[in-house]
């Protein structure tokens, strides 16, 4: 192989890699995914909310709509990082470690946040609507697990 073609090999397999990180990384964060939705549809359909507990939970979650959107602009601007480091470096180097590193570190508060939202939640719920709360997330997070 000339230098040319190990040089065009490189240059390929670093965009498609960018491509693949932004890609990635839309799917985490740009749409929540439909089991967040259905869960939230759920929770208040199945759960018979006293007008206080409506407003505390409106409350709840006006406060993590802006907590998870502030960490989906972060996790963008992460996913920015990491492909201008795989196309500086053209390879699995000491800047795109850093930039997974930090992705990780994102998508690791992302999900911190959604559970601290569903225990906030389930503070507000009375202790018979907290046992129909528990069995619909676990349901839905098994769901996502298989």
């Amino acid at each position: 192989m000339t230098s040319l073609q190990r040089v065009l090999v490189i240059g390929l397999v670093a965009f498609v890699s960018a491509v693949a990180g932004v890609f990635i990384g839309q799917l985490i964060v740009d749409e929540p995914r439909a089991s967040e939705t259905e869960l939230h549809a759920q929770l208040h359909e199945r759960l018979d909310l006293t007008a206080e507990q409506q407003a505390r939970l409106e409350q709840v979650e006006a406060d993590f709509a802006a907590r998870h959107q502030a960490l989906e602009q972060e996790m963008r601007a992460a996913n920015v990082l990491l492909a201008k480091a795989i196309q500086a470096e053209h390879g699995y180097g000491p800047e795109v470690t850093l930039a997974i590193d930090h992705s990780h570190q994102v998508m690791g508060s992302l999900q911190k946040e959604t559970l601290q939202h569903l225990f906030a939640m389930r503070e507000v719920l009375g202790p018979e609507q907290a046992e129909v709360f528990d069995s619909i997330v676990v349901k839905a997070l098994t769901a996502d697990a298989r």
